[in-house]
């Protein structure tokens, strides 16, 4: 039995007629692409001394159904599953997989990902959220695993990782690491995203969990994402806290998001590891950020303007003047606001 797929994103409204956003979005996309030099659509950007550096810049997922709605993204006609991520793939060298939050990635699909995707193309997959502290369905765990629950747990509507015994856990990361197994012989596999919940604190106990998981993953590029303040309350706690990374080998996160609340962290431009630099872009939008009860895509629902996206550029350079690769992902993935301002940073930095 598969694991089932995560639930469709509500799809807000997307006529122009009542969302001048995407209006201005497509324009600005189509400006983009003309002023981006055409042997740099759908590849890295070459930087630094005889370009010895990489920049890939592209979105963190290519099947929102914000995104794949008619007339949004893809070209008219391109409606399969199969066309849309060659598609995509012709357009940008990388993505960021997000599914694999949701549901533990499946082997089969790891394998068409593979063969529809160009040899150089690359894949961030996110942690599955028992990877990460985070809850998840048991109804979406894949049969296998379920088999290894205890009756209690197997009875409860959602788990933690912290309920499961080593055994099962370490089944579950074992099951994500096979599943990717396709990519990997590929050399199609960027790396693997941790994105620690905002509850998760910078303790001594924490640490040692990232220590493990880094163990769980060696010989994959790891990057780790925070989601509370206190990791850089202070100049001593970043310190502390990119000199961990540093000493565990894993990639930090550069996160630019809404500022101001528990769940925000600064976009410091350190790079830990000097092949990888990873840059995630959520948007600005504060009254979502931490609202309850908001459709995903909303809290997400965020187009930068010029003069932001002039901010980024600067610290895109920085990272990229230390690691070997540098790889943008834009997060604010409703309808073509992601695409559009992915776009804009290629033909940005492409001409500098």
């Amino acid at each position: 039995m598969s694991p089932k797929a995560a639930p469709p994103r509500p799809a807000p409204d997307l006529d122009p007629a009542h969302d001048p956003g995407f209006a201005e979005a497509r324009q600005r996309a189509e400006r983009a692409v003309a002023e981006t030099p055409a042997d740099l659509i759908g590849a890295p950007i070459p930087w630094g001394k005889k370009g010895a550096h990489e920049i890939r810049i592209g979105t963190s997922s290519w099947t929102d159904p914000t995104m794949t709605r008619a007339g949004v993204f893809y070209p008219a006609g391109t409606s399969s599953a199969e066309d849309r991520l060659r598609y995509y793939a012709s357009q940008f060298p990388v993505v960021e997989v997000d599914s694999s939050y949701y549901s533990l990635p499946e082997r089969a699909t790891a394998t068409l990902w593979s063969k529809r995707t160009p040899d150089d193309f690359l894949f961030y997959i996110k942690a599955h959220a028992l990877m990460t502290g985070q809850p998840t369905e048991v109804a979406r765990l894949p049969a296998g695993l379920l088999e290894l629950l205890p009756p209690e747990l197997a009875a409860k509507p959602r788990i933690y990782g912290k309920d499961l015994a080593l055994d099962v856990k370490a089944a579950v990361w074992n099951y994500f690491l096979d599943a990717l197994g396709p990519l990997i012989l590929a050399r199609k596999m960027g790396g693997i995203l941790l994105q620690y919940p905002r509850w998760f604190l910078p303790t001594p106990e924490n640490k040692h969990e990232i220590k493990e998981a880094a163990e769980r993953l060696r010989g994959i590029p790891v990057a780790v994402e925070f989601r509370n303040e206190f990791w850089y309350s202070s100049d001593t706690a970043t310190q502390w806290t990119l000199d961990m990374l540093r000493d565990l080998s894993l990639t930090h996160v550069i996160v630019d998001g809404p500022q101001g609340m528990k769940s925000s962290v600064p976009a410091v431009p350190a790079v830990t590891t000097p092949t990888l630099s990873i840059v995630r872009l959520h948007g600005r939008r504060a009254a979502t950020w931490e609202a309850a009860k908001v459709p995903t895509v909303e809290r997400y629902r965020y187009l930068y303007t010029a003069r932001e996206l002039t901010g980024l550029v600067s610290k895109i350079e920085e990272a990229a003047s230390e690691a070997e690769r540098t790889v943008v992902l834009a997060n604010n993935c409703y309808a073509n606001y992601g695409a559009t301002n992915a776009r804009e940073l290629i033909a940005r930095l492409a001409s500098l």
